[in-house]
């Protein structure tokens, strides 16, 4: 048996920021980010949170797939921006759909977290421990960015995407995963410091710092390597993959991917044009608008790929 997406669902906020509203704001212009990234507006949220939007992605996921909050077994959350240290934000989702045995945490792998719940998932599918999970990407990265900081906060939106998991027939064919925490300082951001009454640090919140050169490099060079090693072990050729579905954080990486791939931009979708790059958000919801446009269809491959903070990578091969 294999684990295989059988429902997908996303939520973005209501209010849509466009490269125009933050030139009324910062000192840069669209031509600026639209030229360098891609970008040309974002989601940000005013009353959503994480854990409501990851409420919507759930339910729109399990009304694809056809299932009852009853059935989930297991809840997965990738997030770096989750309303509380504790409980969870898949604690949270727990709670709001009922779904009472559900075993639900979070994981922290940035960009990368989707696909890192996604491994995760399958392994407990294939154990035989559990038979239905629900995993999401969530983030609310407006509230961690510096928006001082227009080299980095016109780069990032909020929103969740969502996909139910099951043990079928197809599926999952193969998975590639890793870490590089050596170069982890190329992009940070600085939890709340020790203030106890015996150390005292300064109260004011950190926000996310990025050495856009450096994480441009990793990208260009690790995501290419590792989308080839994954589609070799599913016995697959590159030409084999009808769709590429990568994380959503430049469009020069992920045409800077494409060609080293040898592959047509064409297989290669895009949602970071009106989303931005939401983190681990961004490939499911990349997945869901693909799903709900009809593109994607029974027995065919698909790669998804996500790439970030840490540093962190996973990329994995399936059949629809």
């Amino acid at each position: 048996m294999k684990t295989r997406i059988i429902g997908t669902g996303s939520c973005l906020p209501d209010m849509v920021v466009t490269n125009d509203a933050l030139s009324a704001i910062m000192d840069t212009s669209d031509e600026w980010i639209s030229s360098r990234t891609g970008i040309r507006e974002r989601r940000l949220v005013k009353e959503e949170t994480t854990t409501s939007m990851s409420v919507a992605a759930a339910k729109r996921a399990m009304e694809n797939a056809g299932i009852t909050a009853q059935e989930i077994d297991l809840i997965i959350v990738g997030t770096i921006t989750g309303d509380y240290v504790t409980p969870s934000t898949a604690c949270q989702v727990q709670a709001a759909l009922g779904a009472g045995k559900a075993v639900a945490f979070d994981i922290n792998a940035a960009c990368s977290g989707f696909l890192f719940a996604l491994h995760i998932a399958d392994a407990y599918l294939k154990s035989g421990i559990y038979k239905t999970a629900l995993i999401l990407g969530a983030e609310t990265l407006s509230k961690i960015m510096n928006w001082n900081d227009r080299s980095t906060c016109v780069l990032f939106g909020d929103g969740a995407g969502a996909a139910v998991v099951r043990s079928e027939r197809t599926g999952l064919l193969a998975y590639d995963q890793g870490s590089d925490g050596a170069r982890g300082a190329v992009l940070t951001c600085r939890n709340r410091e020790n203030n106890n009454p015996y150390v005292k640090n300064p109260v004011e919140p950190d926000y996310t710092k990025m050495d856009g050169q450096e994480v441009y490099k990793f990208a260009v060079t690790t995501v290419p390597a590792s989308i080839k090693k994954v589609v070799e072990e599913a016995g697959l050729t590159i030409e084999d993959i009808d769709y590429f579905a990568l994380h959503q954080a430049n469009i020069r990486i992920i045409q800077s991917v494409a060609k080293r791939l040898k592959a047509p931009e064409t297989k290669f979708p895009t949602s970071l044009d009106h989303c931005g790059n939401i983190s681990a958000a961004s490939v499911p919801i990349l997945l869901d608008e693909m799903n709900r446009k009809g593109l994607l269809k029974p027995g065919m491959k698909i790669v998804l790929s996500g790439f970030g903070g840490g540093l962190t990578w996973g990329s994995a091969v399936l059949e629809w």
